[in-house]
């Protein structure tokens, strides 16, 4: 059975894509490599893991605000999310986000999708759903 999580939209579209979680906050500038999409930052939860169509869960970033063009480059390298889903979407996402065109929402009890494997991120109606 499908589930439905509401959510504040930031940037508008549609994600969808296998999930990668992490209950830590990401640094998109030195913590991203830009041109194959893979998590850098040594120690991170997550390090060693692409983003590259997945739908990227965690709480916020963190870090310099390169990072927007960070995930500019990654569009322009086809290795960006597929979504980005927050906790709380700060600016350096928001503006990453809306330059890459990738659907980011906000608002998010991220914990409610730990164990998700697949999700859509609808960010036109505010809804994550649950694929499995």
């Amino acid at each position: 059975m499908k589930r439905t999580i509401k959510c504040k939209p930031v940037m508008e579209g549609i994600g969808e894509g296998d999930v990668l979680y992490t209950e830590q906050p990401i640094s998109f500038y030195g913590g991203v490599d830009a041109k194959t999409g893979v998590i850098v930052e040594k120690g991170h939860e997550v390090e060693g893991k692409c983003i590259a169509g997945k739908v990227l869960v965690f709480p916020h970033g963190k870090g310099s605000t390169v990072g927007s063009y960070v995930i500019y480059a990654l569009k322009k390298y086809g290795k960006a999310p597929a979504a980005i889903v927050n906790e709380e979407t700060e600016t350096i996402i928001a503006t990453g986000s809306i330059l890459a065109e990738i659907p980011c929402v906000e608002n998010v009890d991220i914990s409610l999708l730990k164990n998700a494997k697949r999700v859509r991120v609808d960010a036109f109606r505010g809804e994550i759903i649950i694929l499995e």
